[in-house]
């Protein structure tokens, strides 16, 4: 999207703290088995990858941001916010307050190199699919070193998610889950969260038989620039939806805002806000709970 070349990108501030205890004695487990097709892993579960954190973010000053006009919705967009049918969900910066594949790089010792890359991809000013193999390419992660990161970085959760999609479902809602990162990754927030596996649309790292990095599947649409708007689309064409919401951060989020697809796109800006994502969504907020308010 040639207009969000220039995007300039916000950071805010996270400072963490852990869940109640209540997740100590989660029974959802990740565990990685090789699947019969050459090189690709299929998610199980494993307790102890399961002790996410949350966090608390302070947003920005609203009137040095110059985004006040979409911050208070429009009689349009609560209406269809209000009548919404499904809800996707960025995962990276938005359910959770960390990118995914950059906190990985970083524990791969590749951190700097592949978060330059990760701000160019989401910014819009490169392909995505080309954004996503270069990163890969700079620290090839093993199996058993995303086993070891995923054991030792727990999810990190933004705050009030898990709130916002209790009461979507409360509200028969579907919820997905639609990332350009990594199932090995999102499968254990999912699982958190209560959203079905069959409700995620990501990518997926593949091992050879030695658990060596091989590359990554790029059958998968969210590999792609557009994907996540084709993933959409596919959803909404096979569950048959009236209306949809799509949540996220980055330019490949809003691209889902299309003929077919979602017929609403919030822009979540709680971890990183993104100005022209910003400027062209229908509903910019900073906290979830500003959804979850409007919500009957």
């Amino acid at each position: 999207m040639e207009a969000l070349t220039t995007s300039r990108v916000v950071p805010i501030q996270v400072p963490c703290r852990k869940l109640s205890p209540a997740f100590d004695n989660l029974q959802s487990s990740l565990e990685f088995r090789r699947s019969p097709c050459k090189g690709g892993v299929s998610i199980m579960n494993h307790p102890k990858l399961l002790r996410p954190v949350t966090a608390s973010a302070q947003p920005q000053e609203l009137t040095s941001l110059g985004h006040e006009g979409n911050v208070v919705p429009s009689k349009e967009i609560l209406d269809l916010w209000r009548n919404v049918e499904a809800v996707c969900f960025d995962v990276d910066s938005t359910v959770c307050v960390d990118e995914g594949i950059d906190e990985l790089a970083e524990f791969c010792g590749a951190g700097k190199a592949v978060a330059e890359w990760t701000a160019r991809a989401m910014g819009g000013s490169v392909p995505f699919e080309e954004a996503l193999a270069a990163r890969l390419s700079l620290f090839k992660p093993s199996l058993s070193k995303v086993e070891e990161f995923l054991e030792k970085r727990p999810p990190r959760l933004s705050p009030g998610i898990e709130d916002l999609v209790k009461k979507l479902r409360a509200n028969k809602i579907d919820v997905y889950l639609i990332s350009g990162g990594f199932r090995q990754m999102i499968n254990p927030v999912a699982s958190i969260l209560g959203i079905p596996q069959e409700n995620i649309f990501a990518n997926n790292i593949l091992f050879g038989n030695s658990g060596e990095y091989v590359g990554f599947d790029e059958n998968e649409p969210t590999s792609r620039s557009g994907g996540k708007a084709k993933a959409v689309q596919q959803i909404r064409k096979g569950r048959l939806y009236k209306t949809m919401a799509m949540i996220g951060d980055g330019a490949t989020d809003l691209e889902a805002r299309q003929p077919g697809g979602a017929d609403l796109f919030i822009c979540y800006a709680g971890v990183q806000l993104r100005e022209a994502v910003a400027a062209n969504a229908g509903w910019l907020v900073f906290k979830f709970e500003s959804l979850i308010n409007t919500l009957d």
